[in-house]
């Protein structure tokens, strides 16, 4: 089945094969392929990364070098510093040179990394393979390439694959992790991730369809100021609040678990059911009410309701832990999660200028980074000065902040264009 490129990528052109009005909102069968492959590459990137968290620390002692907690705090947050520094020329490059070889380097280097972190005899060099790691900065890249492949009417659905896969590689690292680091150890973890590094090369080579052609002489040039209006600005503060909230609420909710008597290896069969009953909240939710226009009434309402969560752990942490209580939370956490990260990125690829999908997606994935690493950081910070219940309540004096700061928010009606590169199947 040939695909035709069209000099623009955002400039699609209607053809014989656009959807009608009446199944608009339905993606065509080329649509569902750039979603599920790039969501796969996404997803087995993520499950690697993921793996290794509920061990690292653990593992990491037997290292020489490995007894000292900052050394080894270092270690394992290295990898979201260097991708926070390298995500906006990452955008950048793939809105210049192309999407898709971007992410080739990158994962090049994703794979290098997990290579050397596998072979370290101590933890610097440990150290050396995550930071490397943290090189194949690609999110952005592949943000850019599957908004440009689908139709604003079904681009939250399709990045919605790509966010759901945060969730579902985390709680399925949690279970997956602790079993393969019994016989594999760390090494055998980083080992895996090359090997699943290398896989999705292979599927972006020969599985997600070709990138629209970069119009001739390159991508129109970016300003500056183009990348930092106020409707992005609102989402670069959530995206930074969002990932702060979440790393930060797991500083302490391993412990809350505990103490409502779950052992920790068991932790993954409660955070897993409450993920994929998210999903089905998320689908119920957050793809019927975009089509009716009242996907900002959704937005604002799944903000107040993590704060709303953040503030019942705080009441929880006060007193006996019970687990019915936590699985009802974290299932009301993750359904606010999974909506608000698929359609934050989908409105910034709305937002973006013309010819700087990349660009603006990079500072997007740029703040997400920054985020990952403040909650961690900032996580363990406050929950050694003022202890849980301080914790959760900076988290929902963070959720408000972000709370006031996105309902001025306006969202643009998705426009029922053909994707830019067009399918002539059937529409599903």
């Amino acid at each position: 089945m040939g695909h035709n490129k069209h000099p623009c990528p955002h400039a699609p052109t209607v053809t014989d094969s656009t959807p009608t009005p009446d199944n608009a909102s339905r993606m065509t069968a080329l649509e569902r392929r750039a979603s599920f492959s790039l969501a796969t590459v996404y997803a087995m990137r993520m499950l690697g990364l993921f793996m290794v968290l509920p061990v690292f620390a653990l593992e990491a002692r037997r290292y020489p070098g490995g007894e000292d907690a900052a050394a080894m705090g270092l270690a394992l947050g290295v990898y979201g510093l260097v991708q926070a520094v390298l995500q906006i020329p990452f955008g950048l490059a793939a809105d210049r040179w192309g999407r898709k070889r971007v992410m080739l380097f990158g994962l090049a280097l994703f794979a290098v990394g997990s290579l050397i972190a596998a072979g370290a005899a101590d933890l610097h060099t440990l150290a050396w393979g995550r930071a490397m790691q943290g090189c194949g900065a690609i999110s952005a890249a592949v943000s850019a390439l599957l908004a440009d492949q689908t139709r604003d009417v079904v681009r939250t659905k399709a990045l919605a694959l790509l966010g759901g896969s945060i969730g579902l590689m985390f709680a399925l690292s949690l279970v997956v992790g602790p079993w393969l680091s019994q016989w594999a150890g760390l090494p055998g973890l980083f080992n895996l991730t090359a090997v699943m590094a290398v896989a999705g090369m292979a599927m972006v080579v020969w599985w997600t369809p070709p990138e629209p052609a970069m119009p001739v002489g390159g991508a129109p040039r970016v300003r500056w100021s183009q990348l930092f209006s106020p409707d992005l600005l609102r989402l670069y503060v959530g995206v930074f609040v969002l990932y702060a909230v979440q790393f930060a609420t797991w500083v302490s909710m391993p412990a809350l678990l505990v103490q409502a008597g779950v052992v920790q290896a068991d932790h993954g069969w409660v955070y897993l059911p409450t993920v994929l009953l998210s999903f089905v909240f998320m689908g119920m939710t957050l793809f019927p009410m975009e089509r009716r226009g009242q996907l900002r009434p959704l937005f604002l309402a799944c903000i107040a309701g993590v704060m709303l969560v953040q503030l019942a752990l705080l009441w929880v942490s006060l007193g006996t832990v019970q687990l019915w209580v936590l699985a009802v939370l974290l299932f009301f956490f993750f359904c606010g999660f999974n909506v608000l990260e698929a359609s934050q990125p989908s409105l910034a690829s709305r937002f973006a200028p013309p010819g700087g999908r990349g660009s603006a997606l990079g500072v997007y994935n740029t703040l997400q980074s920054l985020g990952i690493f403040a909650g961690g950081a900032f996580g363990g910070w406050l929950t050694k000065g003022g202890g849980t219940p301080g914790l959760f309540l900076c988290c929902a004096l963070l959720m408000g902040v972000w709370l006031a700061v996105a309902w001025a928010m306006v969202v643009p009606p998705p426009h029922a264009s053909p994707a830019a590169t067009p399918d002539p199947a059937q529409a599903a």
